[in-house]
């Protein structure tokens, strides 16, 4: 396969070049399973530039270097350093990345994402907008940013308010792991390849022609797709549809409660290990976004919340615990949902002047 450079050549943390009529992008960080910079984000927008403006690119890909997956998330390493210190890396990396998730979903070109293996984060920010999202039998896709003290960021209130039912709210909430058909079911996908398939499909895709329509590029995935639509958690959509149907925190730990099954009181267990705070606050930016008209307008309401996080005691806690100690012990505070009061929550979701998210 001849590779023609569209970008300039970039063989560092992100590899962006047109293979044919397909602008690649490739997530290049496989050790850290393409955890990705601000510096990646960058360079992904200037591949955009680039393959926006160039006839010869028909279609984007985008996938990962690697066999683990395609992205394990941000650079939650980096975001807790500066966090410590009162920096500003929060606030200049989620306004750029944002900006990005927004210019993914209405990219003018069809935008292929390989979602295979590990999917987790910025990962699904940069795949789960995309125009065309193909999953695999080896797909594990997840937002488990309420285990961090955080919530379901990079568009991720808006991808949940649109799944079907409660499934959205469980995903967001638990931080619970989708493979492919649950991942199709939850409306962050759409179609299962299998993983075998992905370099032939790849090859199809560097051979399209020019000015082929998302209508085309959906036939030609559907010809490498087993159809497999729902998994496993599909099958629990009646269940978690009675838990999950409440707007406050205590009325979903009581229906789990109430419930005493097996399956309740493990997802009550689950809930247990995750922010207090983070959790009140993830579920009301999920009961706003179901009102929301355009990625946008979440977009906007996600950095509020998210530039308040990054000053929080919770998320320094949470990454601690899950990415620096290990020890998958955090101590939150507040330590249990009934003890967040609206006054700690309010500061998420106030107007921040200057800041505020903006769209060109």
């Amino acid at each position: 396969m001849t590779a023609t450079a569209t970008v300039a050549p970039m063989e560092g943390d992100l590899i962006a070049r047109r293979e044919g009529a397909c602008g690649v992008i490739r997530l290049n960080r496989p050790k850290a399973i393409n955890a990705v910079t601000l510096e990646m984000f960058r360079d992904i927008d200037k591949a955009l530039d680039a393959f926006e403006a160039d006839p010869a690119v028909s279609v984007i890909l985008l996938e990962g270097a690697g066999e683990r997956g395609l992205c394990a998330g941000g650079d939650i390493r980096a975001l807790w350093e500066s966090s410590k210190v009162k920096g500003d890396l929060g606030k200049i990396l989620w306004r750029e990345e944002y900006i990005l998730n927004a210019r993914i979903k209405k990219f003018p070109k069809p935008y292929v994402s390989f979602m295979d293996g590990i999917v987790m984060g910025g990962g699904v920010g940069l795949s789960a907008h995309s125009s065309h999202r193909v999953v695999t039998e080896k797909t594990k896709l997840a937002m488990p940013e309420v285990g961090l003290g955080f919530f379901p960021d990079v568009g991720g209130t808006w991808l949940l308010s649109h799944s079907p039912g409660e499934i959205g709210t469980y995903f967001g909430l638990t931080g619970t792991t989708m493979n492919g058909p649950d991942a199709i079911h939850a409306r962050f996908a759409d179609a299962v390849v299998p993983s075998a398939k992905l370099p032939e499909l790849r090859e199809a895709l560097t051979k399209v022609r020019a000015g082929v329509t998302a209508a085309d590029i959906t036939a030609l995935i559907d010809g490498f797709a087993t159809g497999a639509t729902a998994g496993p958690v599909a099958a629990m959509q009646a269940k978690i549809d009675g838990w999950f149907a409440h707007d406050r925190m205590e009325d979903i730990v009581a229906a789990l409660r109430s419930d005493g099954s097996e399956l309740a009181l493990a997802t009550l267990k689950t809930l247990n290990e995750k922010s207090p705070r983070g959790m009140v606050v993830t579920l009301k930016l999920l009961r706003l976004a179901r009102t929301s008209r355009t990625l946008e307008e979440c977009l906007v309401r996600e950095y509020r919340a998210a530039l308040e996080v990054f000053a929080s005691d919770d998320f320094r806690e949470g990454v601690r615990a899950a990415v620096i100690d290990k020890d998958r012990n955090p101590t939150w505070s507040p330590p249990r949902i009934e003890d967040v009061t609206p006054d700690m929550v309010a500061p998420y979701f106030a107007e921040i002047g200057d800041d505020e998210l903006k769209f060109s």
